[in-house]
């Protein structure tokens, strides 16, 4: 992604002088509009796959005891595929990451497409533990503050780089207390890490979109907007699923 994010500032300027503010407006709007559009894309491939796995898995609560068919058993206990599932998608989004530049724009938006059905397979999961109102609530109020976190990084004048080093230093910190929670079990670090969680997606929300606003470059052609699309894209729809899982963990309602 280097050829995406280097002298964003620089280039952005110069698209401006060259070509006109009209222009950039009308440019970086249908620009922003594709981010947005892929990321919305993403999200649904990702709650369709989510209800169709649960679905088709014949989930069912008996005598306090978890119940399923044979795909349910392979996607949700202790299975070679569970952990598949689950590490797959780390795959996939080093794979877009590394090769953005170099592959082309269908292969791009497939490959997010694919994350984002992978994403959902493992999300799949929440609809046993929680309810289906809950999960409904909670992607709602996340909807609306992604929405005004995103609206303020594409229109403040502030530049949020400062911050968006010190929010990657908390995101690490964050992946690390997890893993070692893995083996603590400790309810205590969980809730403080969803806490965290939440401030650390919502500065990134902003910072994303900032980023992705800077990243325009009026000279593009169709090809290169649309790689860039996809990638900002992937950069949002992962603070949004993330900011989501932590708001359903701290206020979402289990099911009994």
């Amino acid at each position: 992604m280097s050829d995406f994010d280097r002298s964003a500032n620089a280039r952005y300027g110069a698209g401006v002088a060259r070509s006109g503010v009209s222009a950039v407006d009308q440019g970086l709007r249908a620009y922003m509009i594709g981010v947005y559009n892929y990321m919305t894309l993403g999200l649904g491939v990702t709650g369709l796959v989510a209800l169709g796995a649960y679905m088709l898995s014949d989930v069912q609560v008996v005598g306090g005891h978890l119940t399923a068919n044979a795909l349910g058993q392979a996607l949700y206990g202790p299975s070679i595929l569970r952990w598949i599932i689950v590490l797959s998608p780390l795959a996939v989004v080093f794979y877009i990451s590394a090769r953005i530049n170099s592959m082309s724009a269908a292969s791009a938006r497939n490959a997010f497409l694919v994350f984002s059905g992978l994403i959902g397979l493992s999300m799949s999961a929440l609809l046993i533990v929680y309810t289906g109102a809950s999960i409904g609530r909670v992607f709602f109020e996340t909807a609306a503050a992604f929405a005004g976190l995103s609206l303020y990084g594409y229109t403040t004048s502030r530049p949020l780089s400062g911050m968006g080093s010190f929010l990657i230093m908390g995101l690490w910190g964050i992946i690390i207390a997890g893993i070692v929670n893995l083996f603590l079990h400790s309810t205590g670090l969980m809730w403080a890490l969803s806490l965290l969680s939440i401030v650390i997606f919502s500065g990134l929300t902003a910072w994303d979109t900032q980023a992705i606003k800077e990243n325009y470059y009026v000279g593009d052609g169709h090809e290169m907007v649309q790689k860039k699309s996809i990638y900002g894209a992937l950069r949002l729809y992962l603070d949004f699923i993330n900011l989501f899982q932590s708001l359903l963990m701290l206020t979402g309602s289990q099911r009994r």
